[in-house]
């Protein structure tokens, strides 16, 4: 009866759970799902990251490879991000070109790295106007049930904790780079910064972590940044219903409680691996 009564009004469901202050899934409003994060999975990558936030699951690997430094910064590197939704994770989603939702996440995880400063580009120059790295952010989705904003940034700041680049040196008779594979250091990560993402349902009532489910119910949906000192990185708002002041207030006071979780859980796995 009650699977018939979510499939003719999947909203009502909802609102009945809501109105009890939990949800479907037995969760409170203010509860995320298990997340867990395994770092390094992916062997042939120079830094990678697997993060799962219930359902959803996104994979992070990095390659780092050489390139000019931009002619407008000669002494900077650059952090090329890439979200990637392919069919696989969700009937949603259709192979070819990047569709609208990837090209969105792309962009919010690129505003991310740009605000947060979460490395100083000067530290992927190796020699000003010649050389630099680039570091290519593969973000994969393998399973698709909403909130994928916070799934790509937790996995991007953990696969980044992970990389390793050579010492590499410029010969100055051949002006060819030599790179030492036996000397390896971890990029400098300036920042921390935690993704937070709430759904709106009726206009009034806030939700975090949403499913994929809850996603398509809400009438709006907000993705707040913030990093360790509480600074706010960055603000996703794509359009749906408006939000007050102190309700505004709420979501950056949940972020900041979210980023101590992310960072607790990332650096016991950190140090387990150490350990090893």
């Amino acid at each position: 009866m009650a699977a018939g009564f979510k499939t003719v009004e999947p909203l009502e469901y909802y609102r009945r759970f809501l109105k009890e202050n939990c949800r479907p899934d037995g969760r409170e409003l203010g509860e995320f799902r298990t997340t867990t994060v395994n770092i390094g999975s992916v062997s042939t990558a120079d830094g990678s990251a697997l993060v799962k936030l219930g359902n959803t699951a996104v994979i992070c690997g990095i390659k780092a490879e050489f390139a000019a430094p931009p002619p407008e910064a000669p002494d900077k590197g650059y952090v090329v991000p890439n979200v990637d939704l392919p069919p696989l994770c969700s009937s949603r989603f259709r192979s070819g070109p990047p569709g609208e939702e990837a090209q969105i996440a792309s962009q919010f995880i690129a505003d991310v790295i740009e605000n947060s400063q979460i490395i100083p580009k000067e530290d992927l120059c190796i020699s000003p106007g010649k050389l630099a790295w680039v570091l290519y952010c593969d973000l994969i989705c393998l399973d698709y049930d909403g909130n994928i904003l916070d799934a790509c940034t937790f996995a991007l700041l953990a696969a980044l904790k992970n990389v390793q680049l050579p010492e590499v040196t410029i010969n100055e008779e051949t002006a060819l780079a030599e790179v030492n594979l036996k000397k390896k250091h971890y990029l400098n990560i300036r920042t921390h910064p935690v993704a937070t993402s709430f759904a709106v349902f009726d206009d009034t009532l806030l939700i975090v972590d949403p499913t994929g489910e809850e996603e398509h119910l809400a009438t709006g949906t907000l993705t707040v940044v913030m990093d360790e000192e509480g600074k706010l990185c960055c603000l996703h708002k794509p359009g749906g219903s408006g939000l007050t002041g102190a309700k505004l207030q709420d979501c950056l006071s949940r972020a900041v409680t979210r980023h101590k979780e992310v960072k607790k859980l990332m650096d016991e796995v950190i140090k387990s691996m150490k350990a090893k």
